[in-house]
């Protein structure tokens, strides 16, 4: 459970806000009314940790080596649902929602360097193509 620690110094126009539980550090930045502006989710242990950056206007930046998925969904935003029920409401939705826009960017681009790797190394036939699970058009 993330708790929040008091007394991050504010920046001009902009509440500063920090949480932190065993595995995550989470600063967020909210504008006068509340709506988170930008957040770096910091997360992992020791030499796996790793940073997921987001700000409204420039998207998302991960800094550090992802490790491979499960095959159960992704292992960050499940692990933060269950972590985040202690946030205020604002912040936990606000999160939840750019975690699942995040986790779906990763999975459409990861299809589609797929399909690319498939179009270019294989034969275009339907054969080919249904024994590698996916369909396109020669």
């Amino acid at each position: 459970m993330m708790h929040e620690i008091l007394g991050v110094t504010d920046e001009p126009g902009v509440h500063r806000r920090w949480f932190h539980d065993d595995y995550f550090d989470l600063f967020a930045w909210q504008a006068g009314g509340g709506d988170l502006v930008q957040f770096q989710l910091c997360y992992g242990i020791d030499s796996s940790e790793r940073a997921l950056v987001w700000h409204k206007r420039s998207g998302f930046f991960l800094d550090g080596v992802e490790p491979a998925k499960s095959g159960k969904g992704d292992p960050l935003v499940a692990r933060f649902d269950a972590a985040s029920h202690t946030l205020p409401e604002d912040i936990r939705v606000a999160m939840t929602a750019r975690l699942h826009e995040f986790a779906e960017q990763k999975i459409a681009t990861a299809q589609e360097v797929a399909l690319e790797v498939i179009q270019k190394d294989y034969p275009k036939d339907r054969k080919t193509a249904r024994i590698f699970g996916c369909f396109f058009e020669p």
